[in-house]
């Protein structure tokens, strides 16, 4: 399974796997044309933790140029460590959302 790494701004290692990619544009096609932004969206966006599961981060940027009706690229990050005690926080999904 093939995984693009990278980091978000507090230096975490994320990565995003061709299973999740594929899950995300079978549930969330308007992100076909848009995966460059769901890789800017966890290098600058602003996060926030899941008050209910603490290994959850919600990762969310503004942009201009989205699908008609959408201003801000939603990323649900899992963070997690293996049975070596490394890093294993990876993209679960990500989508299109109108915010005021």
């Amino acid at each position: 399974m093939a995984k693009q790494f990278l980091r978000d701004k507090k230096g975490n290692l994320i990565y995003l796997t061709d299973e999740r990619w594929r899950h995300i544009i079978e549930f969330h096609p308007e992100m076909l044309k848009y995966k460059k932004h769901i890789f800017t969206t966890i290098k600058t966006g602003k996060r926030k933790q899941d008050l209910v599961d603490q290994t959850i981060y919600t990762y969310y940027n503004e942009f201009n140029d989205l699908e008609k009706g959408f201003n801000y690229v939603i990323v649900i990050v899992k963070f997690g460590l293996t049975e070596f005690y490394e890093s294993n926080n990876f993209i679960l999904t990500a989508f299109q959302k109108f915010i005021y």
